[in-house]
């Protein structure tokens, strides 16, 4: 199950006790103060991970808590201190207080280690509190509570590149072929309900590719699935938008292209204007001669006009028939070195 956010309730273990305690031994009528102090309590520590991609491990957990540190002993024995609560996250995953949602942290990379909740001091036993004025104190330190904090948690997929598109375009079949993804492939709108993540190799080299769940016109205004998944898009360093060219599309290939690069600028300014590529893709289905082939190949060629205008690179493939996803691999690995 694929989940990008979470609100959790974390409280770290409270300090023990500080005890208090007399040593009571033979042939020593005036034994002093020997209680031990209490342990400190358990944090509760955040590491991300490049192994995991969903904060699925959350949806139950709403509320966790740190072991609590034990109270001193007699003979200055001090409590255990409370075992640390160690919890992975995907790399990506923001943390920001709540309900402000001021960020506190940032996993953008694997192996970060964060503590996010500090465990209690533990109190001091009675043995601290001896003093040439105090030579029997009858009294000890309770523990100190440990550090609690309601948090959300949200994931933004790390990737270097984000296919985009309309519902149907073909990024699932796309990502597939070019990776080991296996995503589920149909002939529907939204098949794709979560973000996929495919690495794509180059002999000893690899990148990460996103498939973004398809948006449509008005996604900004909540249509169709909205732009909750487009969170995942901010990390990625190339936006590839699909461009289903096929004379059965219901939308010309450059309004297509218009129209996804608007809701992005709805979404967030700084996520239109990353480097991209333009795909336009089922290019195997403009081989026959008819008039709605000939029309959209006139039309293909408005929004292959318009890219080389703005140039913005462009290419046309067929996922499917695995026409030209070969030069779209290159093509990624060659952007990958001129970051």
């Amino acid at each position: 199950m694929f989940i990008d956010t979470a609100v959790v309730t974390f409280v770290a273990g409270k300090g023990g006790d500080g005890c208090v305690s007399f040593r009571r031994e033979k042939y020593i009528p005036k034994g002093g103060p020997d209680g031990g102090d209490g342990g400190n309590g358990g944090n509760i520590i955040l590491s991300s991970s490049s192994s995991m991609f969903s904060l699925v491990d959350f949806k139950n957990r709403r509320f966790i808590r740190a072991e609590n540190g034990e109270g001193g002993k007699g003979s200055n024995r001090t409590g255990k201190t409370g075992k640390d609560e160690i919890l992975y996250v995907p790399a990506g995953t923001i943390i920001k207080s709540f309900p402000d949602e001021k960020i506190i942290f940032d996993f953008n990379e694997p192996n970060i280690t964060f503590v996010i909740a500090k465990g209690g001091k533990g109190g001091s036993g009675n043995t601290r509190f001896k003093s040439s004025t105090n030579q029997v104190p009858r009294f000890a330190q309770k523990g100190k509570p440990g550090e609690s904090i309601k948090v959300s948690l949200e994931l933004k997929l790390i990737a270097f590149a984000g296919l985009v598109g309309l519902p149907n375009a073909g990024k699932s079949t796309l990502i597939s072929q070019i990776s080991g993804a296996k995503p589920k492939i149909a002939d529907y709108p939204f098949t794709t309900l979560f973000p996929n993540l495919g690495v794509v190799y180059r002999g000893f080299e690899s990148i990460v590719v996103a498939d973004i769940p398809g948006i449509i016109e008005g996604a900004h205004l909540g249509e169709g699935m909205g732009l909750s998944f487009l969170r995942h898009i901010e990390r990625t360093r190339v936006v590839v938008y699909l461009i289903d060219c096929s004379p059965y599309a219901e939308l010309t290939p450059l309004k297509t292209f218009k129209i996804l690069q608007d809701e992005l600028t709805h979404y967030k300014t700084t996520v239109a204007r990353k480097k991209c590529i333009v795909l336009a893709n089922k290019i195997d289905l403009l081989e026959t001669k008819s008039p709605e082939v000939s029309k959209r190949k006139r039309e293909l060629g408005k929004l292959k006009s318009y890219c080389a205008q703005e140039e913005i690179p462009y290419m046309e493939i067929s996922a499917i028939k695995e026409i030209n996803t070969g030069s779209f691999k290159e093509k990624l690995f060659d952007l990958y070195h001129e970051q």
